[in-house]
C-alpha cells in the first residue's frame, strides 16, 4: 500500500491498530548487536524513509536528507571515527563506571546491513522563517522527528536501528562530503536482527534505569506539583507486571 493510500484509509484506528502503535513505541530499542548478515530489501528501506519524510516539520520546511551508506570500506572509516571519539569520551566518565563503559557494545556500524545518515539542511527554508523567527533551531528539532518516525516504522517492520552518537561530526561531514550548511543529525545502523531485547541495553547492563514518570509531570508551571488524578492514572499504567 502506498503512503497516499494509507493516509486515505480513514481517520479512526481500531483497538488492534492502537495497540500496534504503542507496541512499536514501547518495544523500540537502540540496537547495537544481534544484527544478521541479510541485506535489507529496498522496498522495506523505501517504506522506512517514506515514513521519515512524513514527520512533522515546523513551517513545513522538511529540512532532512538521507544518505545511505553500504560500502564496507567507508563504514570501517566511520567506525574508526567512533573508536577515536569513544577514547576521547572516556575521561568524562566517572572513574568507577569506566570499566563498564568499555564493556558496553555501543555500535553496529560494520555488522548491520547498511548505515543511514540523516541530515538537516539549514538553508532549505531560509526564505520562509515561519516558526523560526524566535526559535531558529526548529529545523534541527524537526529532523529529529524524522529520525523517530524512521525508528518506529523500522520496529514495526522488524528492522533494528542503532543511533551512533559517539562520533566527531566535523570528521563525519568530511568523510561523507556533507556541505558546510548541512548538519548531520543522526548516524544510524540499520538491519534485520535476530531478536529485540526485552529492555534497553543500558538499562539491562545497569548503566541507568527508567525514571518514574509521575515525578516528571507538573501542573501549570515547572514548579507545579501536578494533578493527583493524572499522576495516579500514569502510575497505574506504569506499574511493573506482577509475577
Amino acid at each position: 500500500m502506498t503512503a497516499a493510500a494509507i493516509a486515505a484509509s480513514g481517520d479512526d484506528f481500531d483497538q488492534s491498530a492502537r495497540d500496534a502503535v504503542y507496541r512499536a513505541m514501547f518495544t523500540r530499542r537502540d540496537v547495537r548487536s544481534h544484527f544478521v548478515p541479510d541485506d535489507l530489501d529496498d522496498n522495506v528501506l523505501a517504506r522506512l524513509i517514506t515514513a521519515a519524510h512524513h514527520a512533522p516539520s515546523v513551517g513545513y520546511m522538511q529540512p532532512w536528507n538521507f544518505i545511505v551508506i553500504r560500502d564496507a570500506a567507508r563504514r570501517r572509516q566511520v567506525r574508526d571515527l567512533f573508536l577515536a571519539a569513544r577514547e576521547q569520551e572516556l575521561p568524562a566518565i566517572e572513574a568507577e563506571r569506566q570499566a563498564l563503559y568499555r564493556k558496553l557494545k555501543l555500535e553496529g556500524i560494520c555488522e548491520s546491513a547498511l548505515n543511514l545518515c540523516i541530515t538537516c539542511d539549514r538553508q532549505r527554508s531560509k526564505d520562509s522563517p515561519l516558526g523560526r523567527s524566535h526559535n531558529p533551531e526548529m529545523d534541527l528539532y524537526s529532523t529529529v522527528c524524522a529520525v523517530q518516525n524512521f525508528w518506529l516504522a523500522a520496529r514495526a517492520e522488524g528492522v533494528g536501528v542503532g543511533w551512533v552518537s559517539i562520533i566527531e561530526m566535523e570528521a563525519l561531514k568530511r568523510l561523507l562530503s556533507i556541505p558546510e550548511h548541512v548538519t548531520p543529525i543522526a548516524y544510524l545502523c540499520v538491519g534485520r536482527v535476530s531478536a529485540f531485547a526485552p529492555k534497553p541495553d543500558l538499562e539491562a547492563h545497569g548503566w541507568g534505569k527508567r525514571l518514574p514518570l509521575p515525578e516528571l509531570v507538573m501542573s501549570e508551571t515547572f514548579r507545579g506539583a501536578g494533578e493527583a488524578p493524572l499522576k495516579s492514572a500514569i502510575a497505574s499504567l506504569n506499574e511493573p507486571p506482577k509475577p
